[in-house]
């Protein structure tokens, strides 16, 4: 017996059922011998009213054409809304066969539509004269729109039966099927009267409800709807179907308790509606999802494709390999363009729950050896292979269980995505629950194309970063000193901690500075932003650093002279890059001189933090130096401030990196480090460890972090020789034998001539040229410096003199006579300065 031949058997009672319906007793005149209470309640006639006259007095002849005669308001049965208007020809299509449709008056002089059907009485003579008066028919109506009504009902119990994609079975209290209509056959894959009978547990063998909070199996579920009489709604249930034994399904199934009309219960109905499509979609989104969140975390090339087999295993696949492009790890740029004979990748990524899956993943063998090996193997593919294919194409190539995609960011090809299936690829340790377990259908190609798209694009992103990255530290490390040379006037310990790797490269820069008279320029600074345009600009402050500190600045000149070029406009250059777009908003700087002779130390900064003064007796003080603008606002003066530092002083310069954090404020940070640098070391860079340690206690920052120390020293008495002379002519003898003498005394009769000459024309230029009283000044350091000091201001200049000339060539020979001159002004007035090297004897 199939599903639809069980819903033709059906009894479904309806308004033409003689229990229920208007029935009227007719003899062979079509004349009313019977009135039932129903036909009283459909036309508002009382038997009395109605028996004896003819059937025509009550129903006539539905009109051919032309408009129904007006309806009154009254509802033609109780409970029936009131009409409104004349009442409505019948729907298309003719009456159920042996129906007919009439007009019918109702006492209250309202017409209605109704459906009648004769039924002749059994032993009843046909009508005529001697058959008048007895029961020959009996006629059966109802209102036309109840019928329609109840036809529509019937129809969708057909439908349910016959067409629905639902599911619908009807077990009895025993949990055997007694019936189920069209779909659940095609599930089962077999005629209803094969499997009648059956229990729900011998149809679907092995499967089980996987909604929390319920029972597992289909026996316990359908108990307990029969016992409590509670329906049970939505409950996933999997398992595989008899119709498709190789494949798991996901159905979403409801149940609930079937009663007669006298509360009897005879069962529990099942409705299952396959939802393995819509399950697969929510898969494929959340994956999407999934993969938004976790790849791209960090800018870097391995985490991200570490991530993208992370994430689609066991998901999506059982294995998965990710290989990448040598140089796009190395160094972050784009790979070659030629195919897989240009393409030299290493497997950066890889990550699987089936061993079997993951050596079916290709014929892979290794490619030639380069760094770093050990980690990132190389890797070639045969010709032939899904990868080949897959770069020569730059695009995906499906070959039965395996799915090769090309990671393409513009028209490059960044790498491979080889995706693989098992024989059994599973999610969260069960089977996945769509399409055959060993192919990826075409929705499963759609979503790998998607997933590597989306991972392109961080990957590129990580490319890109990794790239200005590997520029910034390049260019950082050239700018950055390598060495310090030892300083006459302060011993030297550094350290420099460059920012972890999500923030970038960042600007800070430190620098040691040799200046005329044994002095020493300490500077530290700090870029606003990271990158490379960060770094560069580093390197542009440094180099202006320097060069306007060999003039001999004041620091307070030197840093309105920065300000005014950090406030340049730049001059393009060719069209803007969007490699490195980042602008730099501005700079901090402090710069302090120290003069060893007289301990003196001038020092001005440009909106950066102070130094830390530590004295010998281990108190710690932040001078109270004004702060100026920082670099790049312009207009703003900058003020010096100058101190006199005992013998053994410390100074420690630094950035804000060292001091400033997240977890507390830059004043917590100014103690910590005042605590630490107050603590004795046994050396400079025991001190430096430790004030790092301390303050940057897991070696990542945020920002980069500079710190400098220098151990200040003062020159021996005995090193230095200084005379005040007037400015007179025979000043000039008298600066001669004042220098010749000293260096005797100091064993350096070598240099006497060329000192001698030095002495003389720069004290006569000072005679000539400046105002008196002039000094004399004489440094044995690790060169002989000789300073000429006079109240003028007018620097002399080197120049070549013609054959014809008298003067004008003293400079010139000064300058072939020593390592080094120069000028530096002071308030007073100008220094002439010169430094001479040892004779070789000196340095044995």
């Amino acid at each position: 017996m199939s599903a639809t031949r069980a819903a033709d058997a059906a009894d479904f009672r309806g308004p033409l059922d003689i229990s229920r319906a208007a029935t009227v007793v007719l003899d062979g005149r079509d004349t009313v011998v019977g009135w039932s209470p129903a036909a009283t309640a459909l036309l508002g006639y009382s038997p009395r009213e109605a028996v004896g006259r003819p059937l025509s007095a009550f129903l006539a002849p539905l009109p051919a054409d032309g408009p129904l005669p007006a309806a009154s308001d009254r509802p033609a049965t109780p409970g029936a809304p009131a009409a409104s208007g004349p009442p409505a020809r019948p729907g298309p299509g003719p009456p159920p066969t042996g129906h007919e449709i009439r007009l019918a008056r109702h006492r209250d002089g309202h017409e209605l539509l109704v459906v009648t059907t004769l039924c002749p009485l059994a032993g009843a003579r046909d009508g005529g004269g001697a058959g008048g008066g007895a029961p020959g028919r009996v006629l059966v109506a109802a209102e036309l729109g109840e019928l329609r009504q109840w036809e529509s009902r019937l129809a969708l119990l057909q439908g349910l039966a016959t067409q629905s994609p639902v599911g619908l079975a009807i077990y009895d209290t025993d949990l055997r099927l007694t019936w189920s209509n069209t779909a659940y056959e095609r599930e089962i894959g077999k005629p209803l009267a094969e499997y009648l009978g059956m229990r729900a547990d011998e149809l679907y063998s092995g499967g089980r409800f996987v909604t929390p909070g319920y029972p597992s199996t289909l026996d316990a579920v359908m108990h307990h709807v029969i016992d409590t009489g509670e329906p049970i709604l939505d409950l996933h249930f999997q398992g595989t179907p008899p119709s498709d034994p190789g494949t798991e399904h996901l159905w979403s199934c409801s149940y609930y308790r079937l009663e007669d009309s006298h509360g009897h219960v005879f069962g529990v109905c099942e409705d299952a509606f396959d939802i393995s499509d819509r399950q697969r979609a929510q898969q494929r989104l959340a994956l999407l999802v999934e993969v938004g969140r976790r790849i791209g975390t960090v800018l870097d090339v391995v985490t991200t494709a570490e991530e993208i087999a992370e994430v689609t295993v066991p998901e999506f696949a059982a294995a998965v390999r990710v290989d990448i492009a040598r140089v796009t790890v190395m160094s972050g740029e784009l790979p070659a363009t030629g195919g897989p004979a240009a393409m030299d990748l290493l497997r950066v990524g890889e990550h699987s729950v089936d061993p079997a899956a993951a050596d079916a993943a290709e014929p892979l063998y290794p490619g030639a050896p380069g760094s770093p090996a050990d980690r990132y193997p190389p890797v070639a593919y045969p010709p032939g292979s899904p990868q080949d294919r897959s770069l020569a194409s730059g695009g995906l190539v499906l070959d039965d269980n395996v799915l090769v995609v090309p990671l393409r960011v513009g028209g490059s090809v960044l790498g491979l995505v080889t995706f693989v299936r098992s024989p059994r690829p599973r999610v969260s340790g069960r089977p996945l629950a769509h399409g055959p377990a060993t192919t990826f259908d075409n929705g499963e190609v759609a979503l790998a194309d998607e997933l590597a798209a989306r991972a392109a694009v961080c990957i590129d992103n990580a490319r890109r970063f990794t790239r200005e990255r590997s520029a910034s530290l390049t260019l950082q490390r050239q700018l950055l000193p390598h060495h310090v040379p030892p300083q006459s006037a302060v011993d030297i310990a550094y350290r420099y901690l460059p920012s972890d790797d999500v923030t970038g490269v960042g600007g800070d820069w430190f620098d040691v500075i040799p200046l005329s008279g044994t002095r020493v320029g300490l500077v530290v600074g700090d870029v606003v932003g990271h990158g490379l345009q960060a770094a560069a600009t580093m390197g542009r402050l440094r180099t202006s650093v320097r060069a306007f500190a060999q003039l001999d600045m004041a620091p307070d000149e030197l840093l309105t002279r920065l300000d005014d070029l950090v406030g340049q406009p730049g001059v393009p250059q060719g069209p803007p890059s969007d490699a490195y777009d980042e602008l730099t908003t501005g700079a901090t700087c402090l710069y302090t001189v120290y003069d060893p002779v007289s301990r003196r130390c001038v020092m001005a900064r440009a909106g950066h933090l102070p130094p830390a003064v530590v004295h010998p007796d281990g108190r710690v003080t932040f001078p109270d130096l004004p702060a100026g603008p920082p670099l790049g606002l312009g207009g703003l003066p900058f003020e010096s401030l100058e101190i006199e530092l005992p013998v053994g002083s410390l100074l420690a310069l630094f950035t804000d990196g060292l001091v400033e954090a997240r977890d507390h404020d830059i004043d917590q940070g100014l103690d910590a480090l005042g605590r630490v640098l107050g603590t004795p070391a046994a050396s400079l860079d025991e001190l430096c460890d430790r004030a790092v340690s301390a303050l940057v206690p897991d070696a990542t920052t945020a920002d980069d972090t500079a710190l400098l120390l220098a151990h200040t020293r003062q020159l021996d008495e005995g090193q230095v020789a200084e005379w005040e002379l007037p400015a007179e002519a025979v000043t000039v003898g008298r600066a001669r034998e004042l220098a010749t003498g000293r260096l005797t005394a100091w064993g350096l009769e070598e240099l006497s001539f060329a000192t001698e000459l030095v002495v003389s024309e720069l004290v006569t230029n000072a005679v000539r040229y400046g105002g008196g009283p002039l000094r004399l000044r004489l440094i044995r350091d690790r060169t002989l410096l000789c300073e000429v000091a006079d109240t003028g201001h007018t620097s002399p200049h080197l120049r070549h003199s013609a054959e014809d000339d008298e003067g004008g060539r003293g400079l010139f020979i000064v300058a072939q006579l020593v390592q080094r001159w120069g000028t530096r002004y002071t308030p007073a007035g100008k220094t002439i300065w010169t430094e001479q090297a040892f004779p070789p004897a000196e340095f044995d």
